[in-house]
């Protein structure tokens, strides 16, 4: 068959360890035999991070200014074990939070629902899109121990060099801790915006949740620029598409998302999304069915699988055992870089193929055909567990063009 024309190329971020050797099958298997792929590589696996002193990051982020949709593998951010198992020159940054640094991006998780995998909660059933702020809070936080007898004050001093000072606590009784946080009113409205768009992108209500009963500054300063936003930019484009913006307490939000059907999208602060992303994806049945997009304020995309890099298989694979991994976030993140790749230069053949791959993969584990972590959540009553490869080659069979 004629192979899927394409005009401009992805960026190609590959990675580390058994996601690593499941990007090359999945490219071999599901995404080369159709598609004249066209993509410009960055190897951010740690090895090479570590002998280009991590600018291979750094580029790979630019490359995505430049060309608009990346897809990126999973990748390893180092610990002290992993200086010496690698032996590293230091302990190299989180890729994705650099990537995110440079895009100043918003990432969007979204369970894949698959038949015979329910979610925890049995009202869901649409998925729950989690919008996570990627900027400050305790990520970029200073902290202090605090001996008893102490005295912490905040100090926010001028230009002009005047002061304003504010008691946070006087230690007199105990021992004790101090954090300080920060944000920036253009990381949240570049978040607010992000936010706005991708609802609008996909058709799907927006909440957003912070505690500014409590904290009555800093979040309350979210909670007012998003509602500004809103109001001056965005409220005739929602009404427009019939979707609403809908702003509420977390502790009210965590209630009401647990009560609802899905099918929204929930905009959460830095830490809240952080810990709120991982329950859904737990609820929904796994992180190996979790997808992961990374957006820019002016529209760049970055997609990725939302899980690690399943250290343990790849140990197990090193010693020439075959492995039964699940693949599926990690074709889903090709297939949404796929479609947008297609969506902005207007290629629909493109478009469809990634649409084909999707379907295929939910038809395949729908069978009953799937890897063995999927197997032990299924429900299905004939399940037929497989390896990788053997995976990959059933979805193949499976894509209808």
């Amino acid at each position: 068959m004629e192979k899927i024309f394409m005009t401009t190329p992805l960026v190609e971020m590959d990675g580390d360890e058994m996601t690593r050797v499941m990007w090359q099958m999945i490219k071999d298997k599901l995404i080369l035999p159709f598609v004249d792929l066209k993509t410009e590589y960055y190897d951010l696996g740690l090895v090479h991070r570590n002998e280009t002193d991590d600018q291979v990051t750094i580029d790979s982020a630019e490359a995505t200014k430049k060309y608009g949709v990346a897809v990126k593998c999973a990748t390893i951010t180092p610990n002290a074990a992993r200086m010496t198992e690698y032996d590293l020159k230091e302990m190299w940054k989180s890729p994705n939070g650099t990537i995110r640094a440079i895009l100043d991006g918003t990432v969007f998780r979204k369970p894949i629902l698959v038949k015979g995998i329910t979610p925890y909660i049995p009202t869901w059933t649409k998925p729950i899109t989690i919008a996570r702020h990627a900027y400050g809070d305790i990520y970029k936080n200073t902290e202090l121990k605090a001996p008893k007898g102490s005295k912490a004050e905040i100090v926010i001093t001028n230009e002009d060099g005047t002061e304003t000072r504010a008691l946070i606590h006087d230690f007199k009784t105990s021992d004790g801790i101090v954090q300080g946080v920060h944000n920036l009113d253009n990381s949240i409205s570049s978040f607010a915006r992000t936010c706005f768009n991708y609802a609008l992108d996909q058709g799907e209500d927006l909440w957003f949740a912070a505690k500014d009963t409590i904290s009555k500054t800093y979040d309350h300063r979210f909670k007012d620029i998003f509602a500004e936003i809103y109001e001056n930019e965005y409220k005739a484009k929602f009404e427009a598409k019939g979707i609403e913006y809908f702003y509420t307490l977390i502790d009210d939000a965590v209630a009401r998302v647990i009560r609802s059907e899905g099918g929204y999208i929930w905009a959460c602060k830095n830490y809240d999304g952080d810990v709120m992303s991982d329950m859904l994806a737990t609820a929904y049945g796994s992180l190996g069915l979790m997808t992961s997009v990374l957006v820019s304020p002016d529209g760049k995309y970055e997609y990725e699988a939302a899980h690690g890099t399943v250290t343990r298989h790849y140990y197990n694979h090193l010693k020439g055992e075959r492995t039964s991994t699940n693949p599926i976030a990690t074709i889903f993140a090709w297939s949404g870089a796929l479609r947008k790749r297609g969506e902005l230069d207007g290629l629909p053949d493109l478009m469809k193929f990634a649409d084909a791959l999707e379907k295929a993969s939910i038809q395949t584990m729908e069978e009953g055909i799937m890897d063995k972590n999927l197997s032990a959540m299924s429900t299905l009553p004939d399940k037929r567990v497989v390896y990788t490869d053997e995976f990959l080659d059933e979805i193949a069979k499976r894509i209808k063009l």
